[in-house]
C-alpha cells in the first residue's frame, strides 16, 4: 500500500472513497447494527427488552473506535465506546469465539442493569472480493489473528441482584445495587465459561430470564458478525476496513464543520437534580462551553460532589449526553445526517471534576445516574447552547425517565418476578413545531410497554393509561403532554420509583411556559391516597395502585394572546 492508493485483488483502489461509495457503506454498516437489534429483540425473554426495546447495538473498528450504531438508546450508545475500550484493555485483543461481558460502571459500564457483550469479527484468512470490474480472487489478510472489527450489544436486564427487585434501589453504595461484573470472558474461543455464568445466575432473582436475554445478546453478536463477513466477502476486507476509517474521519469533519457555525464565545448554564433520595438536594450541575472555531471545551466545574444516593453519573454517562447534544445540534445546523459512529468528540474537550455527580468514583451508587442525571446533563448543555443558538434550541423536555420497578412472587406461577419500566412524557416544543406527547425523550429512545404484554408478564392490572391533558407548557409551539399510568398490583411487592421534575416542571424557551411537574401517587386498596417522593422504595400490598404521572414538556415561543382587542 502506498500513501495514495490501497491494493486489493491486484487492483489499485483510491485512498479516498467517492461520496456515493462512502454513503453506501454507511448504510450497510447501519443496517448491520439495526439487524443486530432486531435479532436481539426477537430472541429476548424480558418485556423490557422485547417490548420496550431497552437495548443498543453497535459496530467498532479493530481499534475499538465506533463506526456505526443502531437507532437505539442514546444513553447506551454514547457510553458504549468506553465498554469496548475497557474490554480490550483488560483482556487484550479478543480471539475468535471470545465474548467479553461487563457491566461495571467504573470500567466502561453505565449502571449495573446494563450488561454489555463484545465480540471480535475475524475472517478465515481470505476475504473474497468482487470489485466492480469483475476481478475476484481473495485478498490475503496480513494477520488472520487480527480482528476485522468488533460488535457489541448492550441490554438493560430487569434484575441483576442487589437490595431491591429490579436492581434500581435507593442505595448508598454500588454493592447494594447488584452484581458488578468487570470485563471478563463469557466465552473463550467458543466455549462457555459455565462457572462464571452459574455465579452470575445465582445472584439474580430471575435467572431463567437473565439467561434468555444473555443468549439473545449473543444472537445479536452472531448476526452482526455474519453480516460483516458477508460484506467483506462481497466487497473485500480492504475496502471494508478502509470504509470504516473514512466514515470515522467523515464524522469528525462534519462535527468540526458544524461547530464552526456556532458563534465563538463562552456560554454557561446550570440546572439541578431535585434530590438523591437521602436528603441531599438540590444537586447542582453546571457546564461552561468555550467555543473557538471548531474547537469546543465543555467544563463541568462547579457541579456537585458525588452524593450518597444513586444520582451519581460516571464519566461515560456525561460523555454520552455531551455527544448526543452536540450531534443533534450539528445535524440541525448542517442539515445532514451525521454518522452516529466515528470519533465525533475529537474536536471536543470535556473537563470533569473528580468524585463529582458527573464523574463519580467508587463506591458511589450510580443506578439513577444513567437514567436521571443523563437527562439533566442534557438539559444543562441545551440551556448553554441556547445562548449561542436561540432560534434553534428547543424548550426542555420532561427531563426524567420516571423509572418504575416492582418485584415479589407471582401468585400465578409461585416464582419471583422483577419488573422494570421507564415511562414517557412530554417533549419540549421547538422552533419547528410543538413537542410530542407521551414519548421517551433525549437520552431514552425506548417504548412504553403495551398494556397487554405487561399484564401477561406480570401480576398487574393497568387501570389507567392516558395523556395528562394540559400538562404541556403553553407557547407558540406548546410542549407535549405527560402520561398517567396506573398499575394495580395483584400481589404484595417491593416498589421503587426513581424520578425527577416532581417539584418544578421543565422550563420553556423563547417566552414559552414551563411544563407541569410530574407526580407519584399511591392509591391504597383501603381507599387512602399518598403522595410519594420522587425517589422512594416501599412495600405495596395486593390491591394498591401505583400511579406515575410524568411531566409535560416546556413550551417554545410566546403563547398567542387570548385577550380580545
Amino acid at each position: 500500500m502506498n500513501t495514495n492508493r490501497i491494493e486489493q485483488d491486484g487492483q489499485a483502489l483510491p485512498l479516498m472513497p467517492d461520496p456515493v461509495t462512502l454513503e453506501v457503506f454507511r448504510h450497510l454498516f447501519s443496517a448491520l447494527t439495526e439487524e443486530m437489534g432486531a435479532a436481539l429483540r426477537r430472541a429476548a425473554y424480558s418485556p423490557n427488552i422485547k417490548e420496550r426495546r431497552d437495548y443498543s447495538c453497535a459496530l467498532f473498528d479493530a481499534h475499538g473506535v465506533p463506526v456505526a450504531m443502531g437507532d437505539h438508546m442514546p444513553v447506551h450508545l454514547g457510553a458504549m465506546p468506553r465498554s469496548v475500550t475497557a474490554a480490550l484493555e483488560a483482556l487484550g485483543p479478543l480471539a475468535p469465539g471470545d465474548v467479553a461481558m461487563l457491566n461495571d460502571p467504573f470500567r466502561g459500564g453505565t449502571h449495573l442493569p446494563d450488561v454489555t457483550l463484545v465480540a471480535p469479527v475475524h475472517l478465515d484468512g481470505t476475504a473474497v472480493g468482487h470489485p466492480p470490474d469483475g476481478s475476484a480472487d481473495g485478498e490475503a489478510l496480513p494477520d488472520p489473528a487480527v480482528p476485522l472489527a468488533y460488535v457489541a450489544a448492550r441490554a438493560h436486564h430487569s434484575d441483576v441482584g442487589g437490595m431491591a427487585p429490579g436492581s434500581m434501589p435507593l442505595a448508598r453504595e454500588i454493592v447494594q445495587e447488584g452484581v458488578r461484573i468487570p470485563p471478563v470472558r463469557l466465552y473463550r474461543r467458543g466455549e462457555l465459561n459455565a462457572d462464571l455464568l452459574l455465579l452470575l445466575l445465582a445472584n439474580v432473582r430471575t435467572p431463567e430470564e437473565r439467561l434468555g436475554d444473555l443468549d439473545a445478546q449473543r444472537a445479536a453478536l452472531n448476526t452482526g458478525s455474519a453480516r460483516l463477513r458477508e460484506l467483506a466477502a462481497a466487497r473485500g476486507a480492504a475496502r471494508v476496513r478502509h470504509a470504516m476509517a473514512e466514515l470515522v474521519a467523515y464524522a469528525d469533519r462534519l462535527m468540526a464543520a458544524g461547530l464552526a457555525r456556532i458563534p465563538d464565545g463562552v456560554y454557561a448554564a446550570e440546572d439541578h437534580l431535585e434530590d438523591d433520595g437521602f436528603g441531599s438536594g438540590p444537586v447542582p450541575i453546571r457546564a461552561s462551553l468555550t467555543l473557538r472555531g471548531s474547537d469546543l471545551t465543555v467544563d463541568f466545574a462547579g457541579s456537585s460532589p458525588q452524593v450518597p444516593g444513586g444520582v451519581n453519573a460516571v464519566a461515560a454517562i456525561t460523555e454520552s449526553a455531551t455527544r448526543y447534544v452536540i450531534r443533534t445540534l450539528v445535524q440541525d445546523l448542517l442539515g445532514v445526517d451525521v454518522p452516529a459512529g466515528g470519533g465525533s468528540l475529537a474536536a471536543v474537550r470535556i473537563l470533569l471534576p473528580e468524585a463529582s455527580v458527573v464523574n463519580a468514583r467508587p463506591p458511589a451508587s450510580v443506578a439513577a445516574g444513567n437514567v436521571e442525571t443523563s437527562q439533566r446533563i442534557t438539559d444543562v448543555l441545551y440551556r448553554a447552547f441556547r445562548q449561542a443558538l436561540p432560534d434553534r434550541v428547543p424548550a426542555l423536555s420532561q427531563g426524567t425517565m420516571n423509572n418504575t420497578t416492582a418485584g415479589g412472587v407471582d401468585p400465578r406461577t409461585g416464582r419471583p418476578f422483577a419488573y422494570y419500566e421507564t415511562v414517557g412524557g412530554g417533549m419540549g416544543g421547538g422552533p419547528g413545531g410543538p413537542g410530542l406527547s407521551g414519548v421517551h425523550c433525549h437520552m431514552s429512545n425506548s417504548l412504553n410497554t403495551p398494556v397487554e404484554a405487561l399484564e401477561h408478564a406480570y401480576p398487574f392490572l393497568v387501570t389507567e393509561y392516558s395523556l395528562r391533558r394540559g400538562s404541556g407548557g403553553a407557547g407558540r409551539h406548546p410542549g407535549g403532554e405527560g402520561i398517567r399510568r396506573d398499575l394495580r398490583l395483584l400481589t404484595d411487592a417491593t416498589v421503587t420509583l426513581l424520578s425527577e421534575r416532581r417539584t418544578v416542571g421543565p422550563a420553556g424557551a423563547a417566552g414559552g411556559h414551563p411544563g407541569a411537574p410530574g407526580r407519584n401517587v399511591l392509591l391504597r386498596a383501603d381507599g387512602g391516597e399518598e403522595i410519594l417522593p420522587g425517589k422512594v422504595t416501599f412495600e405495596a400490598r395486593a390491591g394498591d395502585v401505583v400511579s406515575v404521572r410524568s411531566p409535560g414538556g416546556g413550551g417554545w415561543g410566546t403563547p398567542p394572546s387570548t385577550t380580545l382587542p
